[in-house]
């Protein structure tokens, strides 16, 4: 169809999808780039392994936006300085606007010495290992029986769940940086975690920051509440394990003997306001924490080799957007390239967010295209060039097929869902590399 709009978004995660769908719903044509084989990014590969029924769900979703015909899908291709595709040569195509959706796919760390030990890890990581993504699925962790998680949200719940129901660990701290008030999970969340919480100790740690919170004239009830509210609902206890709060509590150096982690040092915290904010900051009184494993859940940044300019792990993003949705910027400072979901801003909210801010985008791009005629770029220009590259580019009906496999292969093992762990055996499974 002539004089129709063509737009590539990158990255199909649920801000990615639902940003692609918007589109496609006005008439646009969208060529959808994804990194990963499979379509869903931390729907598919952040969520908690368990949650079968919210998982399928949104995959019933997604399947529904690559199904619209103005939608072709290219997985397995990665966009950036070192992917298979540099961002300027995506551009080179003559798309009307690209939407940059791909998550925050950067890893934020602290910068403090001894984060190369073995034992030291980022949430990413983790979560991404045992939700089977490649390449994290086959990473090799040191888990050891006490853990420390940096981090006071949901991820760090998660974690710890994994860590003492799958990896059979015997301690778990959460290192928390400010007082029990300002921890992040939902209620929801810490009912599967809260059992394992040594409930004196927890009253004995809550005494111990008492005096921090009185500076601030802080309630300690506000705390008190926000974790032990989830105990009403909480799971059963079915493993022999520990979970601990270490609060007002930052970590700065982690010590290892031989290469392998031994001990992270943490510095005591004392808490100010600034406005409604609680700040903490250091009183240079120092701790050591014996641990084989320290997990980074402090969120994330996006990709610095991308090929977007950033500042502060974002993308920068125009201040005076010509095309704002609900007073934000979707703009990035190249004209024609937006951004959404996590690319917009890193760690912000879940999945529904993420939807939300993938259409908000979506808007903002469509906005655009209205001041402009479409450059009439070749779709089939575009797919040669997939065709191309040299490794395989994964198609909606290839996706299709994966999704027949991995569910034949449940039913196979009596399991509720079964996932290949690499790349190669997905690719086996649509039958397009060959079997060993």
């Amino acid at each position: 169809m002539e004089n129709q709009y063509y737009v590539a978004v990158i990255g199909a995660g649920p801000a990615g999808l639902f940003g692609a769908r918007e589109l496609a719903n006005q008439g646009v044509r969208v060529a959808l780039f994804n990194r990963d084989i499979k379509a869903g990014g931390l729907a598919e590969y952040g969520i908690y392994p368990e949650k079968h029924t919210m998982k399928e769900g949104l995959r019933k979703q997604f399947r529904q936006s690559l199904d619209l015909p103005n939608i072709e899908y290219y997985g397995n291709v990665v966009i950036g300085k070192n992917g298979d595709l540099q961002l300027d040569e995506l551009r080179s195509f003559g798309f009307d606007a690209i939407l940059v959706a791909a998550g925050a796919q950067g890893t934020k760390w602290l910068g403090l010495s001894g984060e190369d030990l073995e034992g030291v890890y980022h949430a990413k990581d983790v979560v991404y290992s045992y939700n089977k993504l490649p390449p994290f699925s086959q990473k090799k962790f040191r888990f050891g029986k006490r853990c420390a998680i940096v981090g006071a949200g949901n991820v760090m719940v998660d974690i710890a769940r994994h860590l003492i129901n799958v990896q059979n660990v015997e301690e778990v701290t959460a290192v928390v940086r400010r007082g029990p008030a300002e921890v992040n999970f939902t209620k929801e969340e810490m009912k599967h975690l809260i059992s394992y919480l040594d409930l004196d100790e927890f009253e004995r740690e809550m005494a111990r920051v008492l005096p921090a919170l009185q500076t601030i004239g802080q309630d300690p009830e506000i705390g008190r509440h926000k974790i032990l509210d989830s105990l009403a609902k909480a799971d059963p206890k079915i493993k022999n394990a520990k979970f601990h709060f270490d609060f007002l509590a930052s970590p700065t150096d982690m010590i290892g003997e031989n290469g392998l982690l031994t001990k992270l040092e943490v510095e005591e915290n004392i808490l100010s306001l600034k406005g409604t904010d609680v700040k903490a900051s250091g009183t240079g009184v120092k701790r050591t924490l014996d641990v084989e494993t320290v997990i980074f859940a402090i969120g994330d940044k996006v990709d610095e080799s991308f090929g977007l300019p950033t500042e502060w792990n974002e993308f920068i993003k125009n201040t005076e957007p010509k095309f704002p949705v609900d007073n934000l910027s979707y703009e990035s400072s190249i004209e024609g390239i937006f951004v959404g979901g996590w690319s917009r801003k890193a760690s912000e909210g879940l999945v529904g967010y993420a939807r939300k801010d993938g259409v908000n985008a979506a808007k903002a791009v469509y906005q655009y295209l209205q001041t402009k005629q479409p450059a009439n770029a070749s779709a089939e220009a575009v797919t040669a060039k997939m065709k191309d590259l040299s490794k395989p580019v994964i198609m909606k009906n290839d996706i299709k097929r994966l999704e027949l496999v991995e569910a034949e292969e449940a039913k196979k093992r009596g399991l509720e869902e079964f996932k290949f762990a690499s790349n190669e055996e997905m690719l086996q499974a649509m039958g397009l590399v060959e079997t060993a």
